[in-house]
């Protein structure tokens, strides 16, 4: 909660206001698929990214008219350490070989792949670009799942 919610709030908090007094800015949060579906074993992650995307959408509203946008993206699984650890979590908890233990979790998340960082750090790119008023939204990436506005 301390980093993914409260880092979250205060980066906003310090950041917004000055945003909003040169009339533009783009505010990107990084959320995740388990905030908007939820997952087991995970509750205390995926309470976090729920407290990321109420604020996140809460925070464009009161934004709204300013010209800065606020939006969230939500990765799947990505290709990183974090997801390394859980991969090998699965194969020691489910007994399973580690190619057997990645398609198990992408099968429980509904992805056909890994999401790359590249593909994460392009998503936000799109939000930041100057003529995206896009606002308010979750943008899911999930392949095999899709990517989306939420």
């Amino acid at each position: 909660m301390a980093v993914n919610a409260t880092g979250t709030f205060l980066c906003t908090r310090e950041f917004a206001p000055e945003m909003a007094g040169r009339g533009w800015g783009r505010i990107v949060n990084v959320a995740s698929a388990v905030g908007l579906e939820g997952a087991k074993y995970v509750a205390h992650y995926s309470a976090a990214k729920h407290a990321v995307l109420g604020f996140t959408r809460s925070v464009a509203l009161e934004l709204a008219g300013t010209g800065v946008t606020v939006n969230a993206v939500c990765p799947g699984y990505v290709d990183t350490p974090m997801t390394e650890r859980t991969l090998a979590n699965v194969e020691a908890r489910a007994d399973l070989p580690r190619d057997e233990a990645l398609a198990a979790v992408l099968a429980s998340a509904g992805q056909d792949r890994l999401v790359s960082p590249e593909e994460v750090a392009s998503a936000v790119m799109d939000l930041c670009a100057g003529g995206s008023e896009l606002t308010g939204q979750a943008i899911l990436l999930k392949f095999g799942g899709g990517v989306r506005a939420r």
